[in-house]
C-alpha cells in the first residue's frame, strides 16, 4: 500500500476490501455499493469534525451526496441510540463524542452565474438547505457564492447587465463596442475581483480543511475542467460539453447550460492547506476510465483529480465498479479468487481488442507474452478456440426466440427499454405465443421541458379554435367520453407517421393532450378547457429554466412520455392496454428521489407480477448507480417485488434478463447472452426514436459521451460491441454464415440471463445495502 490510513474509519472499511494491494500515490478505498459509498464518507467527516470542530469544509452538490447526507443527519440523530451506535461500532467510531457542526466554517465550492440564488437548482439554495440549515451550520461563518450580492457597476441587478444570462469573457481582453458592453467589461472585472476576494477569505481561514467532492465524467473537481490549471483559484469561467451535458438536468436543459458560465473554487484553493484531508468519491463503472486516469496519472491538467497528489491525506471512495479498471483492481480480479470462464473470456477479448488482433490470429506466445493472459490456468493452444466456442453459445442463447412466453419489460423511464433491448422486443412481439408487457415505473416528466409543453399547448389550442378536435362536442366527453379509445390517439398518429403528414401526426398528440388536461383538471366543457390551457401556458412561462413543476403539470408532462412510449409499440402492433405507466410515488423531481417504499412503490409492481405471471422479466440492471439514481431505485422495486412475490408463487422457472444502455455497458465477458442487431432494427431505432420520442429529438438532457440523440448513441454502442465479437469470431462467421439472422447481423446487444435465484441473491444485497437507514429525509 502505497500509504498507511490513519483514520479509524478508513482502516475498518480498507480491512472490509477485498484485496489490498494498492500502488496508486493517492490511496483510494473500495464499496459494494452506492449508499455504503455515502455512508463512509458520512462517517469520515464526522471523525475528522470531532477532532476539528472549528475547522473550514466544503461539500459537494448534486446527487451524489444522496447517502453521505442521509447518513450524517441519521448518525446526527441516532448517534447514542443502538440504531446509531451499531454502525459507529462496526465502522471504528465508538469512542467519540456526538460531533457539534455549529463551529465549522462551510465554504461553497461552486455555483452557476448568473442565477437566482432563490431557485432550487441554484448551488446556493442546495448548501443553505442540505449543509448550512440541515446540519446546524452558522449561516455567519460561511462563504457562498450569492449572484445578488455579487457587486455590479451602478449597483445594477445582474438581469439589467446580462439580460439574457449570457456572458462574453471576451470582454476581459478586448475594447469593448458600445455602452452596454463597457458596463458589461466592468462587471467581468468586478466578477473577477469577487473571486479573487473570496479566495483570500478562503485563505485566511487556513485553507479548506476537509474536502468532499464528485467526480464529472471529464475528470472535473468543482467546475475544474479537464485542461484547468493546477494552481488555479477561484473564478469566472466557461465549462465543457461533458460538464454541460451533466448540468443539463439541474438548469432545464443543454439549451441553457451551453450558456451558462460558472464560478468555482480553483485546484489551489482545494490544496492550499497542506493538512486538508480531500475527499473524492465515485459510483459506477461509468466512472472507471475517469478514475483509472485521475490515480494513475502523473499530476496533469488533463487530469484535475491527480492534483490532489500534493496532498498527504487525500484519498478516493469509490464503489468496485468505478474502480474497476485501476491496474491494482484488475490484477486483484484476476489473481483473487478462483479462476472461471469469465476470466479466461475477458483476458482473451481484452488482448484481442488491445491489440486489434483476430483471435485465429493469436498464438501461445501472444497468450503467455500478455500479463493477464498468462495467467489462465493450462494456457495452450486450445484456449482460444474455448471462448470463440463459449462467444458462441453466447450469440445461440440470444438468437433462440421467445415462444409460449408471458414477457414483462420493466423500464425506469420512457425510451430505456428502446434503448436497451429493441431488437430483442421486436422478435418477442412478432411471435404471436407471446403476450408481452412494457412497464413504465416513473412518470419521466423530468425529461419533457417547458417549451416543449407549451409548443404542443399552442398546437392544441389552435387545432381547438379551428374546430379540429372533434370529439370535445361530444355530449359525454367531459364527463366520460374522454377516458376511451385512448387507441385512436396512438393510431392516427402513426398513420400520420405513415403519411409523412405532420399535421395528422400533430392532430394524434393534441388529442392526448386534451384527455390528459381533462382529466387532470377535472374540465367540464371547452371554454374550460381553453381557459386551462392559456393559464398552464402563463404558469410554465413565468418559471424558470429547471425549476420544480406543479403536480398538475408534472402530471401533464408525464402523460406525454406516457404517449410516446405507447407509439413505440403501437409500431408493432402491442395493444394500449399491454403498457402500463405505474408513476411511482417516489419519483417527485426532487433533487434526490425519495427511497422506494412498499406501500407506495412496492406494490403496484407486485400487482402486476401476481396479474400478469411473466416468465420473463426484463429490467435495468444497474446495481452500483452508474446512470441516473432513478435506475438504481427501480431495481430496488423490482427486485423487493419479486422477493416478495417468490414467497407465494413458484417462481422456479422465471427468467430475469437484466439490460443497459446508454449510461453503462456490459463487458462481452460479464454479459450471457448476445441479442444480434440487423440493418432493419437499427432503422427501426432510429426512425421510431425520431417519431416517437417527440420530447427528447432535441437532446434537451443528452448523454455526456454524445452531442446529439440518444438513439445515435446507442446505434453506435451495439456497432462498437459487434467490432469486439468480430475480433472473436472472425467477421466471416457472421457474412458465410448459414444462418440468416446471423448474416444480417451489423450490431450486437450484450444482456445477461439471471435465474430466480440469482436474482433473489441481488434483491437480498440490495436491501442490506440500505445499513442502517430506515428512514427518509427529503
Amino acid at each position: 500500500m502505497s500509504r498507511q490510513f490513519t483514520s479509524g474509519v478508513e482502516r475498518s472499511f480498507y480491512e472490509l476490501m477485498d484485496g489490498k494491494n494498492i500502488t496508486t500515490v493517492t490511496p483510494y478505498i473500495t464499496v459494494d455499493n452506492f449508499p455504503k459509498l455515502g455512508l463512509l464518507a458520512s462517517l469520515r467527516f464526522l471523525e475528522w469534525v470531532a477532532s476539528n470542530p472549528e475547522g473550514v469544509i466544503s461539500l459537494p452538490t448534486g446527487k451524489t451526496p444522496e447517502y453521505f447526507i442521509k447518513y450524517t443527519r441519521f448518525l446526527l440523530d441516532n448517534w447514542d441510540n443502538d440504531k446509531g451506535h451499531i454502525l459507529r461500532e462496526k465502522y471504528g467510531l465508538t469512542d467519540i463524542v456526538k460531533p457539534d457542526l455549529r463551529g465549522l466554517s462551510f465554504v461553497q465550492m461552486d455555483e452557476f452565474y448568473p442565477i437566482n440564488p432563490a431557485q432550487h437548482n441554484s448551488f446556493y439554495n442546495y448548501v443553505l438547505k442540505y449543509y448550512i440549515d440541515g446540519f446546524g451550520l452558522e449561516r455567519d461563518r460561511s462563504l457562498t457564492m450569492n449572484s445578488v450580492t455579487i457587486p455590479l457597476p451602478g449597483e445594477l441587478h445582474y438581469r439589467e447587465v446580462f439580460p439574457d444570462l449570457k456572458i462574453d469573457l471576451s470582454l476581459r481582453y478586448r475594447e469593448a463596442k458600445s455602452e452596454t458592453e463597457k458596463i458589461r467589461q466592468q462587471a467581468v472585472f468586478m466578477i473577477d475581483n469577487w473571486c479573487s476576494e473570496y479566495e483570500e477569505k478562503i485563505r485566511e481561514k487556513g485553507g479548506i480543511g476537509f474536502f468532499l467532492g464528485g467526480i464529472g465524467p471529464d475528470g472535473h473537481i468543482a467546475f475544474n475542467t479537464r485542461g484547468s490549471d493546477l494552481w488555479s483559484t477561484t473564478r469566472l469561467t466557461q465549462t465543457n460539453f461533458e460538464t454541460q451535458a451533466v448540468a443539463a438536468g439541474d438548469l432545464g436543459g443543454i439549451e441553457v447550460s451551453r450558456n451558462r458560465l460558472v464560478i468555482t473554487i480553483g485546484l489551489e484553493t482545494i490544496t492550499y492547506n497542506p493538512d486538508a484531508v480531500a475527499i473524492i468519491f465515485a459510483a459506477g463503472e461509468a466512472k472507471a476510465g475517469i478514475i483509472k486516469e485521475a490515480l494513475e496519472s502523473n499530476k496533469d491538467t488533463l487530469f484535475p483529480a491527480s492534483v490532489l497528489q500534493r496532498l498527504d491525506s487525500s484519498v478516493f471512495y469509490l464503489t468496485n465498479g468505478a474502480a474497476s479498471m485501476l491496474e491494482d483492481r484488475i490484477i486483484h480480479y484476476y489473481s483473487g479468487s478462483k479462476w472461471n470462464s469469465e476470466k479466461t473470456e475477458r483476458a482473451i477479448i481484452n488482448l484481442c481488442t488491445n491489440t486489434d488482433i483476430y483471435a485465429s490470429n493469436l498464438t501461445i506466445k501472444d497468450l503467455l507474452s500478455d500479463k493477464y493472459c498468462r495467467m489462465i490456468p493450462g494456457v495452450n493452444e486450445n484456449t482460444v478456440m474455448e471462448v470463440v466456442e463459449s462467444i458462441k453459445k453466447k450469440m445461440n442463447r440470444g438468437i433462440n426466440p421467445d415462444k409460449d412466453s408471458i414477457i414483462y419489460h420493466t423500464g425506469p423511464h420512457h425510451d430505456d427499454i428502446m434503448l436497451g433491448i429493441l431488437p430483442k422486443c421486436i422478435r418477442q412481439v412478432r411471435e404471436a405465443s407471446n403476450k408481452v408487457h412494457f412497464s413504465v415505473l416513473t412518470s419521466g416528466f423530468t425529461a419533457v421541458t417547458n417549451i416543449f409543453l407549451e409548443k404542443i399547448m399552442l398546437d392544441t389550442l389552435k387545432l381547438i379554435t379551428e374546430g379540429q378536435i372533434q370529439m370535445i362536442f361530444y355530449p359525454d366527453f367531459f364527463d366520460k367520453g374522454y377516458k376511451f379509445k385512448f387507441f385512436k390517439d396512438v393510431y392516427h398518429y402513426l398513420d400520420g407517421t405513415a403519411q409523412r403528414n405532420d399535421n395528422v401526426m400533430r392532430r394524434g398528440i393534441c388529442h392526448r393532450m386534451v384527455r390528459g388536461l381533462t382529466g387532470i383538471w377535472e374540465i367540464k366543457d371547452k371554454n374550460e378547457l381553453i381557459g386551462t390551457i392559456n393559464s398552464v401556458i402563463h404558469t410554465i412561462r413565468s418559471e424558470y429554466s429547471g425549476s420544480k413543476n406543479t403536480p398538475k403539470v408534472q402530471l401533464l408532462k408525464g402523460m406525454l412520455r406516457e404517449y410516446e412510449e405507447e407509439l413505440v409499440w403501437a409500431h408493432f402492433g402491442v395493444p394500449v392496454n399491454n403498457i402500463h405507466h405505474l408513476r411511482l410515488g417516489f419519483y417527485k423531481g426532487d433533487i434526490f428521489t425519495e427511497q422506494p417504499e412498499r406501500e407506495r412503490d412496492v406494490k403496484p409492481v407486485l400487482a402486476q407480477l401476481r396479474k400478469y405471471k411473466p416468465s420473463v422479466i426484463t429490467l435495468a440492471l444497474d446495481p452500483e448507480g452508474s446512470g441516473p439514481d432513478t435506475h438504481y431505485k427501480v431495481l430496488q422495486t423490482i427486485a423487493a417485488a419479486v422477493k416478495e412475490w417468490g414467497r407465494e408463487y413458484d417462481i422456479s422457472a422465471l427468467k430475469v434478463v437484466g439490460y443497459r444502455n446508454v449510461w453503462y455497458r456490459f463487458h462481452p465477458a460479464e454479459s450471457n447472452c448476445f441479442i444480434p442487431v440487423s440493418l432493419s432494427s437499427l432503422a427501426v431505432l432510429d426512425n421510431s426514436f425520431e417519431n416517437c420520442y417527440g420530447s427528447q429529438v432535441n437532446s434537451s438532457f443528452p448523454s455526456y459521451e454524445y452531442d446529439g440523440k440518444f438513439s445515435e448513441l446507442t446505434r453506435h454502442i451495439w456497432v462498437e460491441q459487434l467490432k469486439q465479437i468480430q475480433l472473436i469470431l472472425g467477421k466471416g462467421f457472421f457474412y458465410d454464415n448459414e444462418r440468416p439472422v446471423i448474416r444480417a447481423t451489423h450490431g450486437m446487444v450484450f444482456v445477461k440471463e439471471m435465474d430466480a435465484g440469482e436474482f433473489l441473491a441481488m434483491a437480498e444485497e440490495l436491501e442490506q445495502a440500505m445499513e442502517g437507514l430506515v428512514i427518509n429525509h427529503t
